[in-house]
């Protein structure tokens, strides 16, 4: 039996640095909150729990005075400064480089569109974290389309700009714009920027074939994760024997029966040590069935 751990899986560059900032300030032995989870992993965000990190909503920021918040990899709109300052709240800004890049380019393109007339698109999931945080640049103006089929309600007589939500398809972004370039009124601009991360996107042919080269896969990643669903869907998509789990204690024994190899891989929110975990699980399941 092989029991092989993705090597290219694992927290990305943006959940990394956000993890590093927060450990930092936490072995300080400094009180520090956090804008939401930290990451979209439940054994992650319990481990810094433990370190002394305090998850907090936007209402319970509100109410603060004097401390320190930190903004997590998935950025925040203006809004959230705006109450910081207003708090005496000093930010700990974890907004990774890519995102951070991104609000500004949509921020500048709003501010240079003083009438407004321009339809300023995010292919996006509505309600995530970073989206919000894109569509806050435009002063929640912003027209966002989770799948496709959705392009179908842009006003094509009008101008517009498209760009994507860091963590996006690739496929589903080029499709929407094949169908605005399709539908644009001759006398409409269309602009669309390619914004989604590459060390994302890559994964996606990585773990195809990774998960397609073994007999049973376990995809380690938080319920929570939509980089973690999409990136699962893909290796379901090649190896109908993949299997999503939150924890070494989910796997099954059945999934095991008749396999040689076993690979587990995981999203951008998944630790390399709860993929480790799960190793020592399957071992443990594979030496009792002996």
């Amino acid at each position: 039996m092989t029991i092989e751990i993705d090597s290219g899986s694992g927290f990305c560059f943006g959940v990394t640095r956000a993890i590093s900032k927060a450990e930092e300030e936490l072995n300080n032995a400094t009180p520090l909150y956090c804008l939401g989870d930290i990451v979209h992993n439940g054994r992650e965000c319990d481990r810094l729990q433990q370190m002394g990190l305090v998850t907090i909503d936007h209402e319970a920021m509100s109410k603060l005075h004097n401390v320190k918040v930190l903004l997590r990899a998935h950025g925040e709109p203006p809004q959230t400064y705006k109450q910081a300052e207003a708090n005496g709240i000093e930010i700990i800004d974890a907004t990774c480089p890519v995102v951070l890049h991104l609000q500004e380019r949509i921020k500048k393109e709003y501010d240079a569109d003083t009438g407004h007339h321009k339809q300023i698109v995010i292919f996006g999931k509505n309600g995530h974290a970073e989206v919000l945080g894109l569509v806050g640049q435009t002063e929640g103006t912003a027209i966002v389309i989770e799948k496709p089929e959705e392009v179908e309600k842009l006003d094509f007589s009008r101008d517009i700009s498209l760009y994507s939500q860091t963590t996006k398809s690739l496929d589903g972004f080029h499709q929407i714009v094949e169908y605005i370039k399709a539908h644009i009124a001759p006398d409409a601009t269309f602009n669309y920027y390619d914004t989604i991360c590459r060390q994302v996107a890559n994964r996606m042919a990585n773990l195809r074939s990774f998960a397609s080269r073994h007999d049973a896969v376990l995809f380690v990643c938080g319920r929570k994760s939509s980089n973690g669903r999409v990136l699962y869907n893909e290796c379901h998509s090649v190896n109908p024997s993949c299997y999503m789990i939150d924890a070494a204690s989910e796997i099954d024994s059945h999934w095991l029966v008749g396999c040689n190899t076993i690979g587990i891989c995981g999203a951008t929110s998944t630790p390399k040590w709860l993929m480790e975990e799960c190793k020592v699980r399957v071992e443990q399941l594979l030496g009792s069935h002996e």
